[in-house]
């Protein structure tokens, strides 16, 4: 299969390209972004873009499956309208581009309590893309709902180390499982078993649904 990537410098997406280079049902994984992995592989093309203007990059996106885990935060993007931009435009035009192109299976990796109707700022964001790219033509849509990510991050995030410690002590004494964290690897690994699930249609997979992808893998 050949795979395209999105969000590959972080955390999710470069465990995903490792785990993908390493497989051997894999021939080629394209990745698109705004800066290079810094990785030689013999299976794998970088192209380097602007997302601001999908006219000089649409025309390059294919293969057997599209993989989103682009994303950002408040803090890194400067605003919530900057954040939107990179969360949801970007991917949904991303995204776009891959079925008119005919690219059949996308995974995309969303957040717990997804919801377009939410009060939260976050969670009503990542809903509307996935209520949105529901409705383009892919074969199988398949959206990852993790709980708090964690893993070896490129950048410092002291909100989410925090976070981190506060719930894994709480989900020890069986509080708030439904967000208890998950390692961005576990992430990567049930992405790429639901792109070969060989299942066409939508489907949500929830905490639970993602570590038992992982496993199963």
């Amino acid at each position: 299969m050949k795979a395209t990537i999105t969000g590959a410098t972080g955390l999710v997406g470069r465990e995903l390209v490792q785990l993908l280079l390493e497989d051997d049902r894999f021939r080629q994984i394209v990745v698109f972004g705004r800066r290079s992995l810094g990785l030689n592989h013999s299976k794998l093309t970088e192209h380097l873009i602007n997302f601001d203007t999908p006219g000089e990059w649409q025309h390059l996106i294919a293969g057997d499956v599209l993989f989103s885990t682009l994303g950002t935060t408040i803090k890194q993007a400067g605003s919530k309208e900057a954040q939107y931009r990179v969360d949801y435009t970007y991917q949904y035009e991303f995204a776009n581009a891959a079925s008119e192109n005919g690219i059949p299976v996308y995974v995309l990796v969303s957040a717990a309590s997804a919801s377009p109707g939410s009060r939260f700022f976050y969670s009503r964001m990542k809903g509307e893309l996935e209520r949105d790219v529901k409705d383009l033509n892919f074969s199988a849509t398949h959206i990852i709902q993790p709980g708090l990510l964690h893993g070896n991050r490129q950048e410092n995030r002291t909100g989410e180390k925090f976070a981190f410690h506060i719930l894994n002590a709480l989900n020890t004494v069986g509080l708030l499982k439904t967000y208890r964290p998950i390692h961005g690897k576990t992430v990567a690994q049930a992405m790429i078993h639901a792109a070969l699930s060989n299942k066409n249609g939508t489907h949500l997979y929830t905490l639970d649904d993602v570590f038992e992808l992982a496993g199963d893998l």
